[in-house]
């Protein structure tokens, strides 16, 4: 990870009202809950400020209507903050003007909703091929690059099926091969699998990861939902009233809530689901057993072998050396904690 941000945001804001500029204005760009309600405004995004980098995915989670949906379309400007500054590859994008802002959507920023929205009307090649003809780019240019979209999110063979054809996995595989076909240098998603059932919602989930680790993206990704933002995230942002009240990665907000409302919202969080075994192994022991267990598998992938094994089990980092040993006791107090 470079330690230059692909995209960040300063102190950025979103009001609803009357003359939400003028009122942002008047209190000196920093109104208090107390300002903001006595005015009659509602604060969607309040005084936000964090960076992505690049190939990184953050997740940014909350209940509903804490303001998560309305964050990312500001970073967009699908939606126009009230305040604040986002910078796009060193670009200030509030000093954009409209045509530029069109021009840098159609071209750097990829947009999947939760919604598939296809164009019923249009086979799932042109769908995905529809951003590539809004450039201007021939026929023959965008059905050459939209069938190698296709082909990389397990569509082949559907590109003349129309949307009403394909299962809800399948629709929403169009919809992340059209926000694909530009090849954004940023992605934007906003809970895209909260529509799907469970399991074709796991199945995209991996769908996901296995472009992720061909495509390095550098993604925002939006969800409700925790086991999801385990299984995606580098990094978790967590929402409530408009404001970020913790930001990193999952162990720590886990761990070391900032927050009542981060300890609520994490708490049932089974620690086995991202907890490795470099974080809770013993030192190098002698009498390791034949057992070897990775430094940075996950105590619940491993858990079921170590507490069947009589012995002790030995960590081995990414070269095979012995960094660490792992007990039943060690699993122990990760799966059981109050007997423990």
């Amino acid at each position: 990870m470079t330690t230059e941000a692909k995209l960040s945001c300063e102190q950025l804001w979103k009001l609803y009202g009357a003359d939400p500029e003028k009122f942002f204005a008047s209190h000196g760009d920093r109104p208090t809950q107390a300002d903001i309600a006595s005015g009659g405004y509602i604060c969607a995004v309040r005084d936000v400020s964090f960076d992505v980098y690049p190939g990184e995915i953050v997740v940014v989670m909350g209940l509903s209507g804490s303001g998560k949906s309305t964050l990312v379309r500001c970073l967009s400007r699908l939606i126009e903050p009230t305040g604040g500054e986002i910078s796009f590859e060193g670009q200030n994008l509030l000093e954009a003007s409209r045509k530029e802002m069109i021009d840098i959507r159609r071209h750097k920023m990829g947009m999947v909703f939760q919604h598939f929205a296809l164009l019923p009307h249009r086979t799932v090649i042109d769908n995905v091929a529809f951003p590539l003809e809004v450039q201007g780019i021939n026929r023959a240019k965008r059905h050459e690059r939209a069938r190698e979209i296709i082909e990389l999110v397990g569509l082949s063979g559907r590109e003349r099926y129309y949307p009403r054809e394909l299962s809800g996995g399948q629709q929403q595989r169009v919809g992340i091969a059209r926000s694909l076909a530009v090849e954004p240098d940023i992605w934007f998603l906003d809970e895209p699998f909260s529509a799907l059932d469970p399991l074709i919602r796991r199945e995209m989930q991996d769908e996901f990861l296995r472009l992720q680790s061909l495509l390095k993206k550098t993604i925002v990704f939006i969800t409700h939902d925790f086991d999801e933002a385990i299984r995606l995230a580098d990094r978790i942002a967590i929402m409530y009233e408009g404001a970020i009240v913790q930001f990193g990665p999952v162990e720590e907000l886990v761990l070391n809530p900032a927050t009542d409302y981060v300890r609520d919202f994490t708490k049932e969080i089974p620690k086995e689901k991202f907890l490795t075994v470099g974080r809770v192994m013993g030192p190098v022991v002698a009498d390791c057993g034949t057992l070897s267990i990775g430094e940075s598998d996950l105590i619940g992938d491993v858990a079921a072998k170590v507490i069947d094994y009589e012995g002790v089990a030995c960590v081995r980092d990414e070269h095979g050396q012995a960094v660490g040993s792992l007990t039943r006791g060690h699993v122990a107090k990760i799966l059981f904690p109050e007997e423990s």
